[in-house]
């Protein structure tokens, strides 16, 4: 979980092969109005997320009923966004990628997403609650390269 640009679908696909296991890319499940709202550069609500963040858990709660364990990047900024997943999936444990916002905001000088324009960074940082203490996960810094990240969550969550 985190902001746009902090690495979660390059961390969390390699998380996922590591672990050998499913990545799932939480923006392919978002609507074509998310995705049309995001491009115009306007951020989304509450309300435009919680469809998204629904079809979230739901996949990733059919996955677990199936024995089949899964590794999904999603932003997850509030807490409770998290806490909607953690009734899907209870047993749910999140890993944070966080950054400076100089830091986040140069990455994303380097890559062209196709509907998440830089100038929704602000916005991602005024709306992130960090991953608190009571919460099953861990928070990593994005000092560290993608190979390390993968290596302290697959340590972090290893049960």
């Amino acid at each position: 979980m985190g902001v746009q640009g902090c690495g979660k679908s390059t961390v969390g696909l390699a998380l996922a092969q590591a672990r050998g296991v499913r990545f799932l890319d939480g923006d392919d499940l978002h609507s074509v109005g998310a995705r049309t709202k995001m491009a115009s550069g306007h951020p989304l609500t509450d309300e435009d997320r919680l469809p998204w963040l629904t079809r979230i858990a739901e996949t990733i709660a059919n996955a677990v009923a199936q024995g089949e364990p899964v590794v999904v990047a999603c932003s997850a900024l509030k807490r409770s966004y998290r806490d909607l997943l953690r009734v899907f999936v209870p047993t749910l444990v999140f890993a944070e990628l966080y950054g400076s916002r100089e830091l986040i905001a140069e990455r994303l000088t380097h890559r062209n997403h196709e509907y998440m324009p830089p100038g929704l960074l602000d916005s991602q940082f005024a709306t992130l609650e960090p991953l608190a203490a009571d919460e099953a996960g861990l928070r990593v810094d994005l000092i560290h390269t993608p190979d390390e990240l993968v290596g302290l969550i697959h340590k972090g969550i290893a049960h």
